[in-house]
């Protein structure tokens, strides 16, 4: 394409210079990636601002759970919304909303005002992941979708995986405050930007809102973030409070899905989950979400307290992951359309279902070499598999429904990665404790292994130090024990996107062999490929 080329806009008449197409590329990636980060980057600065705000251990998880929550439950409505007002004032809204938010984080003085503007941060940053993803997808015709869908996902992706290590970076060198403020210059930048390049969509005025099916998903979208995050503290199933939301949970649920199949004009349209890439594809996304998360939230605990590295040490450790995802989404955005999407997320998920595999035979004392190369094929697997993803789940879709299936695909991901970090973080435990139970049997002075050589000297049971040694020595083996249990977890439910992956229909701009490509003008026209639902 020419550099005075303009390209036209999927939704009216509009077009950009190839220069301020970049912009507003860039300037939606930004608020993506801010959003993305914010979820991984606060985790490991938590024990600091603990101290800071004189908040408890349970307290200080607030802190998460009132960004998660309101984001889980602002990424429903993100599709009427841009409908009704306009994608530009919906982004510009929120990327305002989002970088204010998280200067008043920065700046919060005690545990109410950080838990009440994390909140205000996740309302408002809902909305920019899923709203980036269909403008980007709105501004360039289909055979560029594979490359736009890269870009997009190089954001995504890479907001869990670095957000550990610039966290700890952050955390180290300055202080918690710097892992919000961080955010500032990046929104001020994306807004003004988006003002003044990003032109707006058309909007209907008489769309009317469906205060019900919100109220419903509201429920359970709420319900269910609040027991995950805090069911690992409750004691599960053991707590009056975890019940109760298990019960909304449920309860908002099942009122949506009748809501939905009995209301005229639903929340969210039926006709969109007819489509067989879309359906499937939200499906891969949960898995996708869970594993991506949950292996982020465990690796960082496991270098830190079984390998001893500090907390700059480990970010340092995950940053090589990043570089595999990178290297996946440069490789998918050349190729994308010319192979087919099917064999490159099964590649992934042969290569994240191996890393993880290897991961369950590590020890604290993992050479460095190997850690890099395990973790650099994870993060090429999640790419080979994220970014062919949403080229297969929007190459059928037709276009009137493409804002609200990446809202409902970004809602879906959010609620797969809330799951997996609460269920790894609950086998971990369980696993630990179960380990730990079945060892110490083997702790007794009839013990003849204890009672020969060195070891009569370093765990005389007689002794506290030999005690404290033994104790020490049986709680690092129930965690590797338990932290394998985990990462083998993961693998299995990882193998679960290889029969969704093959039940898509493959697009027909990828170059199938019985390809029938139409004359594409400016664009194809949304339901061209390569035969969208009805």
């Amino acid at each position: 394409m020419a550099g005075t080329s303009a390209v036209q806009h999927g939704h009216g008449h509009e077009h950009y210079e190839k220069s301020q197409l970049i912009i507003v590329v860039m300037c939606s990636m930004a608020g993506t990636l801010m959003q993305a980060l914010d979820t991984t980057i606060a985790n490991v600065a938590l024990p600091y601002m603990r101290g800071s705000l004189s908040a408890s251990q349970d307290q200080i998880t607030w802190v998460l759970t009132s960004y998660i929550v309101a984001a889980a439950v602002m990424t429903a409505p993100v599709g009427w919304l841009a409908a009704r007002f306009g994608k530009k004032n919906i982004l510009l809204v929120s990327m305002m909303g989002f970088t204010v938010a998280s200067m008043l984080c920065g700046a919060a003085t005690d545990l109410t005002e950080i838990v009440v503007f994390r909140l205000l941060q996740g309302v408002f940053g809902a909305a920019l992941a899923p709203l980036s993803q269909a403008v980007m997808i709105d501004l360039y015709p289909i055979e560029k979708r594979a490359q736009v869908m890269a870009i997009w996902g190089i954001g995504i992706m890479l907001g869990p995986i670095l957000g550990p290590t610039l966290g700890g970076f952050l955390t180290d060198a300055y202080s918690w405050r710097w892992v919000f403020y961080v955010n500032v210059p990046f929104g001020i930048a994306a807004t003004i930007g988006l003002w003044l390049v990003f032109k707006d969509t058309h909007r209907n005025d008489e769309l009317k809102f469906d205060w019900s099916g919100f109220g419903f998903i509201a429920l359970a979208m709420g319900a269910l973030q609040l027991m995950l995050d805090r069911g690992n503290t409750q004691d599960w199933f053991g707590s009056t409070e975890i019940v109760i939301y298990a019960v909304l949970t449920g309860l908002g649920m099942f009122l949506f899905l009748v809501h939905m199949v009995t209301a005229e004009k639903p929340f969210l349209p039926r006709k969109m989950f007819r489509d067989r890439n879309f359906t499937s594809s939200s499906v891969v996304m949960f898995v996708v979400g869970a594993v991506l998360l949950a292996s982020s939230a465990l690796m960082p605990p496991y270098l830190q307290s079984l390998g001893g590295y500090t907390v700059l040490q480990t970010g340092l450790l995950l940053g090589p992951r990043g570089f595999g995802t990178i290297a996946a989404m440069l490789l998918v955005g050349k190729f994308g359309n010319k192979w087919d999407p099917r064999v490159l997320m099964s590649v992934g998920t042969a290569c994240v279902s191996f890393s993880l595999w290897q991961m369950a035979q590590w020890t604290p004392s993992i050479a460095f070499n190997e850690l890099l190369v395990v973790s650099i094929i994870q993060g090429f697997g999640f790419g080979m598999v994220f970014s062919p993803l949403n080229l297969v789940a929007f190459a059928t879709l037709p276009g009137q429904f493409r804002t609200d299936g990446s809202a409902f695909a970004n809602l879906v991901r959010n609620v797969g990665s809330a799951i997996g970090v609460s269920v790894s973080v609950m086998i971990l435990t369980d696993s630990m404790q179960a380990i730990r139970a079945d060892l110490t049997r083997f702790a007794s002075p009839f013990n003849r292994g204890l009672a020969v050589n060195a070891e009569s000297l370093y765990m005389n049971l007689q002794l506290p130090t030999g005690q404290q040694t033994l104790n020490g020595m049986i709680g690092v083996r129930a965690a590797i024990d338990a932290y394998a249990n985990d990462f083998l977890a993961m693998a299995a439910l990882s193998l679960v996107m290889f029969p969704l992956i093959w039940m898509m229909r493959r697009p027909s701009f990828t170059g199938a062999p019985r390809q029938e490509k139409q004359s594409l003008g400016e664009s194809a026209p949304e339901g061209a490929v390569p035969k969208p639902a009805e």
